[in-house]
């Protein structure tokens, strides 16, 4: 009997955890994973910036973030740009073979 109210108890919670998961959080397909990390270093800066007890620290920090968010917004649109320019190149070979389903 208690095995079944136990059961009964967990139901919710491991269905909500395999339907949504903790980790239904997705990248853009077009993001590199180098461009992932950047994104994490950026994060971890942006804390460094946020935990710095003086003002040296926190300008230092500063400036280490500004070149690592330049850093990071240059790969993202490298990425983008990359990501458009393959799918104009496959909508262009499926356009000279007649292959209107694959342009679409």
């Amino acid at each position: 009997m208690k095995d079944n109210q136990k059961g009964i108890k967990e139901a919710p919670t491991s269905t909500y955890q395999e339907v949504l998961s903790f980790n239904s959080h997705r990248h853009k397909e077009w993001i590199s994973i180098e461009t992932l990390f950047r994104i994490r270093e950026r994060k971890n800066k942006k804390t460094t910036i946020n935990n710095s007890r003086t003002r040296t620290e926190r300008v230092k920090a500063q400036v280490e973030y500004t070149e690592t968010n330049k850093q990071m917004k240059r790969s993202i649109r490298a990425d983008k740009w990359k990501y458009v320019e393959d799918l104009v190149t496959t909508a262009d070979k499926a356009a000279r073979e007649g292959n209107v389903k694959q342009i679409i």
